[in-house]
């Protein structure tokens, strides 16, 4: 794995909703770093670790969740390190009951599988149905990491970015949330 700059040259081989991830961000100008990893997919905390140490970012967690009636849905996106309690989540958005949502909303609503959760999927939320909700301390960072919407490359741009450029243009108002982790 090596640090490169924007998107790919050559984009054989990529999936669309990839692709539609690089135009997104150049369309906004967003200066960002990238890692190409097919081999090595981010589907487990070490994956991600060793991506992170290239990108030199802390690693966040994307949860999909849904309430029980499965008619509310939120994007949730949270320093990695923290444990994530649904009560506490539950408690401070005044919702009784908070759980994983089912793959095919993710896929019908964000065009993401599981393990490749990402905020750039909600530029595929065009009847905005999924709230945006992010803990404080991602914001405190200097940079954010994310994928690209497929789990074999991961980007990283700076978080300013994030709430200045990205959220606006995703017409999402995001939730922000102080997630302890406390039992």
């Amino acid at each position: 794995m090596e640090l490169l700059k924007g998107s790919p040259t050559d984009m054989t081989g990529r999936q669309e909703r990839e692709k539609r991830t690089y135009s997104f961000l150049d369309k906004l100008s967003i200066d960002y770093d990238r890692t190409d990893h097919p081999d090595e997919p981010a589907t487990t905390m070490e994956a991600c670790a060793k991506i992170d140490a290239i990108l030199n970012v802390r690693i966040c967690k994307n949860l999909f969740l849904c309430n029980r009636q499965k008619t509310n849905f939120y994007l949730l996106i949270m320093p990695g390190d923290k444990p994530f309690k649904t009560k506490e989540l539950s408690k401070q958005m005044g919702i009784s009951r908070l759980s994983f949502a089912d793959e095919a909303f993710m896929l019908e609503f964000l065009d993401i599988h599981p393990g490749s959760v990402s905020v750039l999927g909600l530029m595929n939320d065009h009847e905005n149905r999924v709230q945006l909700v992010i803990d404080e301390d991602v914001l405190k960072e200097e940079y954010f990491g994310c994928h690209p919407c497929v789990n074999t490359s991961s980007i990283r741009f700076k978080t300013a970015d994030l709430t200045e450029k990205v959220i606006p243009a995703l017409n999402a108002e995001p939730i922000i949330v102080h997630l302890d982790g406390a039992e």
